[in-house]
């Protein structure tokens, strides 16, 4: 089904407004994936904050060319059947989600590349490494747990050698 031009720059505009608000952008091959199977990926990514296109590449090359960060940017990795999931939040969520969903296909969807919001190009190993860092809460829990550490152990410190004293003084007594 043919899409009319107004309709098409309708989507390049939305498209610009993804890419310059987004922190990361994902892409996948979808092909062969069941629409039962996208509609999951879709409501996942919404559960983290992630928006999912389906969108031609051209007009994602249309839409890339309007931004002074995306003008110059490579976009050869840009084919076949294509997915895009952007995050204006978090630059590692769209790699995550992609690749939690890439897991649990059958060989049908592959992460492919991505772009941050300066406009360089991600290969799929880079891709791959993001997803496998941890989300933006775990690491701030853990700077924070490395932080509160060496309150913990002075306190434990502490009480150790205060319940020590005490069980001395209580034997003494008795």
């Amino acid at each position: 089904m043919a899409i009319s031009k107004d309709k098409k720059q309708a989507l390049v505009s939305e498209l610009t407004e993804l890419f310059d608000s987004a922190k990361m952008t994902a892409v996948a091959n979808y092909e062969g994936t069941t629409v039962a199977n996208l509609q999951q990926l879709r409501r996942q990514a919404r559960e983290a904050g992630v928006t999912i296109k389906v969108v031609k590449n051209r007009l994602v090359r249309v839409a890339m060319g309007e931004l002074k960060n995306f003008k110059d940017t490579d976009t050869s990795a840009l084919e076949g059947q294509l997915l895009y999931a952007f995050s204006d939040s978090d630059e590692v969520m769209p790699a995550k989600v992609l690749d939690a969903f890439a897991k649990t296909q059958e060989g049908n969807f592959k992460l492919v590349a991505g772009f941050d919001a300066s406009g360089a190009v991600l290969d799929t190993e880079a891709i791959k490494a993001l997803a496998s860092l941890p989300s933006r809460e775990q690491l701030i829990a853990e700077v924070v747990a490395q932080l509160l550490s060496p309150v913990h152990d002075v306190t434990n410190a502490l009480s150790g050698n205060l319940h020590a004293l005490l069980d001395g003084v209580e034997a003494k007594a008795a």
